[in-house]
C-alpha cells in the first residue's frame, strides 16, 4: 500500500501541471495571457509587501540583539528542565512564530547538530511542521490588503502556535521517549 502512494505522490504534481494549462485551453482561456496579468498582480502585491516585511525584520533583529530573547529562555527554561523537554529547543517555540528561514535554520542547526533520529531534531522537526510564522503571516497578508486592525488573528494565531508547541513536544515524548 505504501508503495502505491509512494508511485502516485510522484507522479502527481506533474500531472496536475499538466492538467491545468490543457483543462484552460480546453476552456478556450488564455493561458499565456492570464499567466502574465498574474504575475504582473502579484509583482505589485509584493512592492506593497516590502515595508511589512522591512518592518517585520528589524523588529526581529531588535528582539534578539537586545537580549530579550535570552531573558525569555533563562526564564522558561528552569520549568522545561523539571518537565524533562530538552531545553535546546526553546529558541525554536520563540523563533517560528517570528521568522520562518529563522526557524528553519536553527531546526536545520539542531538536526546537524544532535541528528535527526535524536530526540531533540524528532521535536524541532515535528514542532516546524506543527506551528506558523503568525506574525510574519499577520504582518504580510494583512499588509498586503491594507488590514490595520487584526482583531483577534493574533491571539488566536499565537494560541494556536503554543498549541502546536506542545502538542508537537507530548506526541514527540510519547511516540519516541
Amino acid at each position: 500500500m505504501l508503495e502505491l502512494f509512494t508511485r502516485a505522490s510522484s507522479w502527481l504534481i506533474p500531472a496536475i501541471i499538466v492538467f491545468i494549462p490543457l483543462y484552460a485551453a480546453f476552456r478556450k482561456v488564455p493561458v499565456y495571457e492570464t499567466f502574465v496579468e498574474g504575475a504582473k498582480d502579484g509583482f505589485g502585491t509584493a512592492i506593497n509587501i516590502i515595508p511589512h516585511l522591512v518592518g517585520m525584520m528589524v523588529a526581529i533583529s531588535m528582539f534578539r540583539a537586545s537580549g530579550a530573547m535570552d531573558m525569555m529562555l533563562g526564564a522558561v527554561r528552569p520549568l522545561f528542565d523539571w518537565l524533562h523537554v530538552p531545553s535546546e529547543i526553546l529558541p525554536l517555540g520563540i523563533l517560528r512564530p517570528l521568522t520562518g528561514a529563522g526557524s528553519l535554520a536553527f531546526t536545520a542547526d539542531l538536526i546537524q547538530t544532535y541528528g535527526p533520529d535524536s530526540m531533540i531534531g524528532r521535536i524541532a522537526s515535528t514542532i516546524q511542521g506543527s506551528t506558523d510564522t503568525t506574525l510574519y503571516v499577520l504582518t504580510v497578508y494583512f499588509g498586503a490588503v491594507g488590514i490595520r486592525k487584526s482583531r483577534y488573528a493574533l491571539k488566536v494565531g499565537l494560541f494556536s502556535d503554543l498549541v502546536g508547541f506542545i502538542a508537537a513536544i507530548m506526541i514527540c515524548l510519547y511516540i519516541f521517549g
